[in-house]
């Protein structure tokens, strides 16, 4: 579908998918947007809804994070069974805004991240890097019947980028501001942080990955408490613990903190591997469980604040941090947060307390994306991602 084809003149409404690293469920947004004389665009959240996935399909979907047991065979009908399921989620939303299938302009969907690989390697002379996202866009476009767009990535990568993070893009769509520079926290699996400087141009926004968000807190819960709890809700484990100064000052040492940007990591980096090694040391120590999860809770608020000082605040000393993502709910992480941040000058708010969603903000991000797609216009911006030029990204599928 050419440009000409896709009504960007006035109100229309897209689906946002997304299933992120933490892998707890799928997150689907309805969104209304409207092109604004001024050049700039509204966005208004119609309706959103988190479904999880099926216990059985998670630890399918986990299974696959190993290379040795993702076998092309199991990545390939997980691929298509989470098309399915996809589709589904849209289906879903779109009843509860009321609407039909045939008022939605497109899908966007993120899929879910398998494998991202985004430093190059060299293979028989050539330059790779790579990321699996799986999750069909054909089967989405089949089921509903309206054109879905996926698998956003590689096209970055393709030119040099790594792939990652894509939603900057949109937060300077929707967040910039004249006089005040603000910081977007995203607290999902990994943590990543946007820079939208007062004032600025699309070519002065800049993010990176900070490091682990809830990966780590729901990796050691999981191992801690197997069979009872998944994720640490409302911080509830972490607040009866005390923060362990070894443990905590081993895992700054970890040299993804202090790589150049652009970067951006992944479960390769902080998956099940790192959590044997850190739940090893904690044995050795002879750590309480909610001490192990006081401390990586910690973590992950201290990656934040050091990202901030040892990145950005010298060139953009910020206002305001908003913090969306699951993280955002736990009370505990906002409280450390506020120490890390406070003490810097910036204030740190959720994106609820600004009238926002902090658990439909990436969802909302993937359908504003794929309106992009849909109108021929670059959606990626090469000085976050590192890619060589603006490049418009994701498969449309019909």
């Amino acid at each position: 579908m050419g440009s000409e084809t896709f009504d960007t003149h006035s109100s229309r409404y897209a689906v946002g998918l997304m299933s992120g690293t933490s892998v707890d469920g799928i997150d689907a947004a309805v969104v209304q947007i409207t092109d604004c004389p001024d050049g700039k665009m509204s966005v208004k959240l119609i309706a959103f809804e988190n479904t999880p996935f099926p216990a059985a399909v998670r630890e399918d979907i986990f299974a696959l994070f190993d290379p040795l047991k993702a076998t092309v065979n199991k990545i390939g009908s997980m691929n298509v069974l989470l098309g399915e399921l996809y589709a589904e989620a849209s289906l879903s939303v779109i009843t509860a805004a009321g609407l039909t299938n045939a008022d939605i302009a497109v899908i966007g969907s993120h899929g879910q991240t398998i494998y991202h690989a985004p430093e190059a390697s060299k293979l028989h002379g050539y330059e790779i890097h790579y990321t699996v996202q799986i999750g069909e866009g054909s089967v989405i476009a089949a089921r509903t019947g309206i054109p879905c767009v996926s698998d956003f990535r590689p096209a970055d990568m393709a030119v040099g980028g790594q792939g990652a993070p894509l939603v900057p893009f949109t937060e300077y769509l929707l967040y910039r501001e004249a006089h005040r520079t603000l910081l977007l926290q995203n607290i999902g699996g990994i943590g990543n942080m946007t820079v939208i400087p007062a004032g600025c141009t699309q070519e002065q926004v800049y993010a990176f990955d900070t490091g682990p968000g809830n990966m780590i807190i729901d990796g050691v819960v999981e191992r801690l408490y197997p069979g009872q709890q998944t994720m640490d809700t409302g911080g509830a484990i972490a607040r009866k613990g005390r923060i362990h100064e070894g443990l905590l000052q081993l895992l700054t040492q970890e040299p993804y903190y202090t790589q150049p940007l652009p970067k951006s990591t992944g479960r390769e980096q902080f998956g099940s591997a790192y959590i044997d090694w850190l739940l090893a040391y904690a044995k050795q120590q002879n750590m309480i469980a909610e001490d192990v999860v006081a401390t990586v809770t910690m973590l992950t608020a201290w990656s934040i604040g050091d990202a901030y000082r040892r990145y950005v605040r010298v060139h953009d000393p910020a206002d305001v941090l908003l913090v969306g993502g699951g993280g955002s709910y736990n009370p505990v992480m906002i409280e450390f947060l506020r120490q890390e941040m406070e003490p810097m000058g910036v204030q740190v708010m959720t994106q609820e307390e600004i009238g926002q969603s902090s658990d439909a903000k990436e969802a909302v991000a993937f359908a504003l994306l794929a309106d992009y797609t849909m109108k021929q216009q670059p959606n990626n911006l090469p000085n976050v991602t590192g890619a060589a030029r603006p490049i418009i990204m994701g498969k449309i599928s019909y």
